[in-house]
């Protein structure tokens, strides 16, 4: 993302997971650790997609440092794709590995989302997180998890008014029933294109 971001591998169940990472700018202290799921592995989805690295920019300017890593299959991280079963398994790894304890806040895009939404179910129980982020929810080739009431006031949703790769009526009817509000973006696509600028300004306000 800069010339500053910190590349590594951590250890997951099907090998070696690329895990790149960025500290908030200016040498300010990190209020914790971010972690950013990206889009469909199959469809050209990687750490490096745009919506992505919007949601890094976003939590690092709000003072979180912010972690973003390749799901099995995608660039240097070793195994095949498990459609979300094992990129749960690596997403918790990275977690595991990049934010074993203190403030945490998870995030994702299209089909991270969907597995950003199993992941908060797999650790909520354990640990608090702060912030959860999900944009462009992937709810219709995999079923995305019912984020808990208690969260809700934790939680960001926002989806594009045009998104045509996930609808926005798929999305509502998943959150209808959970009463979960979700932010339309007007106009918006699935990619945001034109309106990254007005993306990274909501979840840098829900990060207060």
């Amino acid at each position: 993302m800069n010339s500053q971001t910190q590349k590594s591998v951590v250890q997951g169940a099907a090998g070696d997971i690329e895990v790149a990472l960025d500290l908030p700018a200016g040498g300010q202290a990190s209020k914790g650790v971010a972690v950013i799921a990206h889009p469909h592995p199959l469809f050209g989805g990687t750490m490096d997609n745009k919506v992505v690295q919007t949601l890094a920019r976003a939590f690092l300017q709000a003072g979180w440092t912010a972690v973003r890593f390749n799901f099995r299959g995608v660039g240097g991280t070793e195994g095949a794709h498990d459609e979300g079963r094992g990129e749960l398994d690596d997403m918790l790894a990275v977690v595991a590995a990049m934010a074993p304890q203190g403030p945490l806040c998870l995030a994702g895009f299209s089909f991270g989302a969907y597995v950003t939404t199993h992941a908060f179910g797999r650790l909520a129980p354990l640990r608090d997180i702060e912030k959860l982020v999900l944009v462009g929810t992937s709810v219709d080739r995999a079923v995305a998890a019912p984020i808990p009431a208690d969260a809700h006031p934790r939680t960001l949703v926002v989806h594009g008014e045009q998104d045509d790769t996930v609808p926005l009526q798929s999305v509502l009817d998943w959150a209808r029933p959970q009463v979960l509000p979700v932010t339309v973006v007007p106009g918006g696509g699935h990619f945001f294109h034109g309106q990254l600028p007005l993306l990274k300004n909501l979840v840098a306000r829900h990060l207060g």
